[in-house]
């Protein structure tokens, strides 16, 4: 198996792929991966772990999230992969051994979303890919303007948790600031159990009975049944067919990738009026489909009404739960594109202890985000990626990012929604084959970064 980091490991000249994200160091980690002869599934990977040291008031080890995978030579569009935040499953809602669950948590789905995932459309030994994670959080790395503007919005009440505030604040005692070195040595003793003993460690292993330790002093209610039973699912993806390209969305219950699907159809036809439609058709959604049926079932419904062309609407979204997302290209023409999210800015607010992992929000009392992503593809190649993260605009803005992306249009990757903040990936030409053309954008108003960028 390659490796990626040890003594007979090299880089890769010339064009290695495509990275769109949030946030910058994390996409350096995946473009590191990238020119050391890793694939997108691998790069994804190592992409998501390095976003739970750089960013994790979105996307910590306790975070969620769901992801979209496809190479050449997939047949149904490739696979999506849910691994959204817990709480509505009985071994969730158990609180801990002293009864304390005031700040309910999800599991941390992350690891193990990330490792299904990579172990299906990857290349390398997962312990590889916990490397630049691990680098960064035992080095240290400046605080990006991402994550410093998330700590200013929550200080108050991060800080009030003893564990929090000695990870982010300062020695005045207030919360670090962009450009602050940021180590976090707890948060690296994890992910070393991670490299060396698999994310398995933390459901059922050593680390798991840390964290279920130190999850029940943060008033977390998390079990060790909770966490076992914390397991992310591979489904088929949603797809759509316009003359002769085919474009795969996340399914519902990542119900971003509905709206996606709705609002980029839409488009497609020429329909005028389109904005809002991806929120409306998730509001529609969730106002006519018990999410407690399975990801399959929800999926084949999602697909009958797609079909249809009867789409439920009516209702608004209420303020959702904070997110980011990310894409990958290799330069053989597989993609990864994935959004995340802590189910509100920073979760529950609290660390647990000595695994310094930051606690998602338990989802039983609290809306969904929008998590949406596609991935388009025609005669087998790769020709387009598109994701979002911010509030009821993230679909919409997702799929203007898409239809932009399909077209080889930049401007039109970059939609000015109020909150939307898209990250694309264009190859017009495909991939693999045609390199020459690929670009990625992400949104300009926030601090995103495109790596790998190549267009002649």
């Amino acid at each position: 198996m390659l490796s990626l980091f040890g003594s007979g490991s090299h880089i890769i000249s010339g064009y290695t792929g495509n990275i769109v994200a949030d946030e910058p160091q994390a996409a350096i980690a995946a473009q590191t991966v990238l020119e050391r002869g890793g694939n997108a599934a691998d790069a994804a990977a190592a992409l998501g772990l390095a976003l739970s040291v750089t960013l994790p008031s979105r996307a910590s080890l306790g975070a969620g999230g769901a992801c979209l995978a496809w190479r050449p030579g997939d047949k149904n569009g490739g696979q999506a992969f849910i691994f959204l935040p817990t709480g509505d499953s009985p071994a969730d809602t158990v609180q801990g051994p002293t009864g304390h669950a005031d700040r309910p948590a999800s599991a941390p789905m992350l690891p193990r979303g990330l490792f299904l995932m990579q172990l299906r459309y990857g290349s390398v030994d997962f312990a590889e890919l916990t490397q630049p994670a691990l680098h960064l959080a035992r080095s240290g790395f400046e605080v990006g303007t991402q994550l410093a503007s998330d700590l200013s919005a929550v200080q108050a009440p991060l800080l009030a948790d003893d564990s929090a505030r000695s990870v982010f604040a300062r020695q005045d005692g207030s919360v670090m600031k962009a450009g602050d070195i940021l180590v976090q040595p707890r948060l690296a003793g994890s992910l070393t159990r991670i490299h060396s003993a698999g994310p398995g460690d933390l459901y059922i292993g050593s680390l798991a009975q840390a964290f279920v330790s130190a999850s029940d002093a943060a008033g977390a209610g998390i079990t060790m049944a909770g966490l076992r039973n914390a397991l992310p699912q591979a489904v088929m993806p949603l797809t759509i067919t316009v003359q002769g390209t085919q474009v795969s969305f996340l399914p519902p219950p990542a119900d971003g990738g509905y709206g996606m699907a709705v609002a980029w159809r839409a488009m497609e036809n020429g329909r005028s009026g389109t904005s809002g439609v991806g929120a409306q058709a998730v509001a529609g959604w969730r106002a006519s489909e018990s999410r407690s049926n399975t990801p399959s079932v929800l999926a084949a419904r999602a697909r009958q009404l797609i079909d249809s062309g009867h789409i439920p609407s009516g209702g608004t979204l209420p303020n959702l739960p904070a997110s980011t997302s990310f894409a990958v290209v290799d330069r053989k023409g597989e993609a990864v594109a994935c959004a995340l999210t802590m189910n509100n800015l920073f979760g529950t607010g609290r660390v647990a202890g000595s695994t310094g992992i930051v606690l998602g929000a338990s989802s039983a009392h609290l809306p969904w985000p929008l998590l949406p992503a596609a991935i388009a593809h025609r005669d087998d190649q790769f020709i387009a990626t598109a994701t979002a993260s911010g509030q009821a605009d993230a679909a919409d803005a997702a799929a203007a990012a898409l239809s932009g992306a399909l077209h080889g249009d930049e401007q039109a990757m970059k939609p000015a929604t109020v909150a939307g903040r898209a990250n694309a990936i264009s190859c017009p030409s495909g991939l693999p084959g045609n390199n020459g053309r690929c670009f990625g954008s992400v949104d300009p108003r926030g601090s995103g970064y495109a790596s790998g960028t190549a267009r002649h």
